[in-house]
């Protein structure tokens, strides 16, 4: 059965911290919806209703995107282990930039990465629990490090004319918002 809750609450925090992967979901008024998996040690609980993440280099830009036509977010988690739980996070989110205020303060939140692109600060409206009993079991082994080796070899310019032909506009042909 889902609860709801207007806020996390400490077991959620708990929860959260203990799985290696988390899910992104957003939509702009029209195009396609886009569900992102995310990794690393890029989330942040900020307070009962408020979380970021930060976002590395990928092929796409869709979330940023996104959020400049319509700022709703859902990031999940699930448990692949013992606990069979889902959590859901509901609300609004905006983008931070490189350059923009409030960057070098996110940024600190986080270790050191080469190849990050934004941070997403989101407002937190509900949190949902569900049941998760049909939830395979899997196992964590490692984090991957392609991405950092990718980003690494590019290096910083090469990772930022790599955002100007990738990334700058969604798979519908929305602007992402990055800087030229």
């Amino acid at each position: 059965m889902a609860k709801q809750f207007s806020s996390f609450e400490a077991a959620h925090e708990a929860f959260i911290k203990d799985q290696a992967i988390y899910f992104v979901a957003t939509a702009a008024p029209d195009g396609h919806v886009n569900v992102s998996p995310k990794g690393r040690d890029s989330l942040r609980i900020l307070g009962p209703n408020r979380l970021a993440w930060r976002n590395l280099t990928g092929s796409g830009n869709e979330t940023a995107a996104h959020l400049l036509r319509a700022n709703r977010m859902t990031v999940m988690w699930c448990s692949f282990t013992t606990r069979p739980l889902i959590l859901r996070a509901y609300g609004t989110a905006s983008v931070i930039h490189r350059d923009e205020p409030g960057w070098d303060l996110m940024d600190a939140l986080f270790p050191p990465e080469p190849g990050v692109r934004q941070i997403f600060d989101m407002s937190v409206e509900l949190v949902q629990t569900s049941c998760g009993y049909a939830v395979p079991f899997m196992d964590f082994r490692s984090e991957r490090d392609t991405l950092n080796q990718w980003a690494e070899a590019k290096g910083e310019d090469g990772v930022e004319r790599y955002w100007q032909e990738k990334n700058r506009r969604s798979i519908d042909g929305f602007p992402t918002g990055l800087p030229e």
